[in-house]
């Protein structure tokens, strides 16, 4: 479809179209176009067919947040431990027993995340400079080492310390995933790779879960050792993968690495011909040309300038949808149904449970991602998440009996299905497709900080909400937590646009036109007409609203 010209048409300036014809020839604008074209021609089974081994090291790469998700659960779920709670905890006498008091409890819970925060931060500017593979490596070297820390630790103050710098290394993880898979697969499987990500992180947490039931009965003080040395397990063949990884050609690109680029993209290529390959790069090349010409500069302050502050936006707000949409309440329920009174082994067990349903939440939201568009997803989902945590508070309000307890364990199963379907896998797929290429390694820090930020003032309130030293509110935290969702659901439904089946191209034409929320999924856009502009119709709509 041609369209006509607009005084809103984003053009490329001839000395970049020169620039990227002396790099890949004269009918490199023609290439790009035809690999645009395919992307979005091809079914998903032609192109998992052709981009096989690009999945293959993205499920590879990924199993680093398999092993986040282990760790980072470990702590939540120790504070209901019993030996745990004898180690690092005091005796409260009465019904209370022992407890890890709710001061120790924020500080456990803040040192990861205040370690991953910082970890973050340095990995935006170095995986920019060094590449996903090296500081992947380095990330996974460091680590080995600080889990000695947590392993041998002998009080709350060493075991704190250990946190903050096993944090510093999740912090790399946690950005890295999601961006090389994002990179590394083309627009059908974008989606599919980086929820990917998520079933990762569940499948840690299930691992966990189990490994923590197995060890439940255990009385002493290899109950919680066992668990801290597993992480052990990951480090080394994960070093190892990503040693053989191909990097990600949009960081060779970025960095005039173009040969490289070539050599990247047909090692993730299934059965790409020459021709296909040319293409593929010519398109990566023109996309990062045209993000030349919208910004200046790679930098945390470029995330922050022009169209990229509406992109950052979006990233932070969406991931700061899953702290406020009560995850650190409904989302590792252990400790709630024991100061409320379930067994340690019925808790424990209904842990394991909610940990499966996750997993299979994620599976399922693949086939949801097939049909349903990411805005409509991730309403959909803050919707129900922030019913089911009203229902929770309401419940716990109107009885005391097990018959309510019971009820509430029902509700946070659920929320946690739909939490795995939605909300959690969702997020991860709108971040990285809505940064742009350039910005992408420090946009992913920047929401995955924010995420954290947000996470620190969560596990601080949680707590106090539930420990039975403190304020004891029990179930009824839901009601200050479907607060919170209700307001990020109000948030999305105004901001939250809709980029399914779109090329990083033509986002980037989108948020360069200032196309409205609403008008996202209906405009039209040729990356190649002009070097890129939207449709003279929808243009003018837009602009009449």
């Amino acid at each position: 479809m041609a369209y006509h010209s607009t005084e809103t048409e984003i053009r490329v300036e001839k000395a970049a179209a020169h620039e990227v014809e002396e790099k890949l020839g004269a009918d490199a604008i023609f290439q790009a176009k035809h690999a645009s074209d395919e992307e979005h021609n091809e079914t998903f089974f032609q192109t998992f067919k052709n981009n096989r081994k690009a999945v293959a090291w993205s499920i590879a790469i990924s199993l680093s947040i398999v092993m986040e998700g282990y760790d980072t659960i470990l702590m939540g779920n120790f504070f209901g431990f019993p030996e745990f709670q004898k180690k690092f905890g005091r005796d409260y006498g009465g019904d209370v027993g022992w407890q890890v008091s709710a001061p120790w409890q924020t500080g456990l819970n803040m040192a990861s995340t205040c370690g991953a925060i910082i970890g973050a931060v340095i990995n935006g500017y170095v995986a920019s400079r060094l590449g996903y593979r090296t500081v992947m490596i380095y990330g996974m070297a460091f680590l080995n080492g600080f889990i000695f820390v947590v392993f041998f630790a002998t009080g709350a103050g060493m075991l704190v310390a250990g946190q903050v710098l096993c944090g510093l290394a999740w912090g790399v993880f946690a950005t890295v995933g999601p961006s090389y898979a994002s990179e590394v697969c083309p627009t059908n499987l974008r989606g599919y790779m980086t929820t990917y990500v998520n079933l990762c992180w569940a499948t840690g947490q299930f691992i966990a879960a189990g490994v923590l039931y197995a060890c439940l009965e255990r009385t002493d003080e290899w109950a919680y050792r066992i668990p801290f040395a597993i992480q052990w397990a990951w480090p080394l063949p994960i070093m190892i993968i990503c040693y053989f990884a191909p990097e990600s050609p949009y960081f060779l690109i970025r960095n005039d690495r173009i040969e490289e680029a070539r050599v990247s993209i047909r090692r993730l290529g299934g059965n790409k011909t020459d021709e296909q390959i040319n293409s593929t790069l010519a398109m990566m090349v023109h996309t990062n040309k045209i993000e030349n010409d919208l910004h200046a500069g790679t930098s945390y302050f470029d995330c922050f300038k022009g169209t990229d502050l509406r992109r950052t936006e979006i990233v932070c707000l969406t991931f700061m949808g899953q702290i406020l949409s009560g995850s650190s309440f409904a989302y590792s329920p252990t400790y709630f149904f024991t100061t409320a009174g379930m067994s340690d082994s019925q808790a424990f067990g209904m842990n394991l449970g909610s940990t499966a349903i996750a997993f299979t939440g994620t599976c399922l939201s693949w086939f949801v991602l097939t049909y349903i568009g990411r805005r409509r997803i991730y309403l959909g989902g803050m919707s129900i998440l922030c019913g089911v945590q009203l229902l929770i508070a309401i419940l716990d309000a109107a009885t005391s009996s097990s018959g309510g307890l019971w009820g509430q364990a029902g509700l946070c199963i659920i929320w946690s299905l739909t939490y795995s379907m939605s909300i959690g896998p969702i997020a991860y797929c709108i971040v990285s497709e809505t940064s742009s290429v350039q910005l992408r390694p420090l946009s992913v820090v920047l929401a995955r900080n924010a995420y954290q930020l947000v996470n620190i003032v969560s596990q601080i309130l949680q707590s106090y909400f539930m420990n039975p030293t403190a304020w004891n509110a029990s179930g009824k935290t839901g009601f200050f937590w479907g607060g919170t969702a209700a307001m990020i659901l109000t948030w999305a439904f105004f901001r939250l646009p809709e980029c399914k089946g779109r090329t990083y191209e033509e986002l980037d034409i989108l948020f360069a036109n200032k196309v409205k929320t609403r008008d996202f999924r209906k405009t039209h856009v040729d990356a190649y007409a002009g070097a890129g502009q939207i449709s003279q119709e929808k243009h003018e709509a837009t602009m009449k609203e």
